[in-house]
């Protein structure tokens, strides 16, 4: 497990954190945190990689969901200075036809908006963002309010036919 103490006692050469001149961030200090507690609630459908544990802002989320039965869809994942103001910036790595996504790797999910619709701004925890993009393949699929208008119609014109659109997500993913 990746902890603030272990990343300052190895950069400081073993000595304490207060010795140390090196400043953490407010980021850094608030993702240790919730990188810990990601990894006890993450979603059994997802798998985080970080390939810099020094840089736990930066990335990336494999979901293999439901609705998109064994689909495999890599997210990436960047936490920019100013957060817990400003939500982290996602984007989607894998081609996917879904509704909510687009074909170069927009996200339509509402706890990326950094301005909420009542006015609070963006206060949502890391794993809610992780249980978010988990939850674009079961439960907020939304196919009312689309981002990918095409992915929408061809959802609803094909529920009568799943097959043909199961065949275009194939067209469009990784499957394992």
């Amino acid at each position: 497990m990746l902890t603030l103490a272990s990343k300052l006692k190895r950069d400081n050469g073993g000595k304490h954190g207060n010795e140390s001149s090196h400043r953490v961030s407010i980021r850094d200090r608030l993702l240790t945190k919730e990188v810990a507690d990601l990894e006890a609630n993450l979603p059994s459908t997802c798998k985080a990689n970080f390939p810099d544990e020094d840089k736990l802002h930066h990335f990336q989320l494999a979901v293999s969901p439901g609705y998109y039965q064994s689909g495999r869809f890599q997210f990436e994942i960047d936490v920019p200075d100013a957060y817990n103001m400003v939500p982290p910036k996602v984007r989607c790595l894998t081609r996917i036809w879904h509704p909510n996504i687009t074909e170069s790797g927009e996200i339509c999910l509402s706890l990326l908006r950094e301005h909420s619709i009542d006015g609070t701004g963006w206060c949502f925890l890391f794993q809610d963002v992780v249980w978010g993009l988990n939850s674009l393949f079961t439960d907020l699929l939304n196919f009312d309010d689309p981002l990918n208008i095409d992915a929408a119609e061809h959802h609803l014109r094909d529920k009568v036919l799943p097959r043909h659109y199961v065949f275009h997500l194939r067209s469009y993913a990784k499957w394992l």
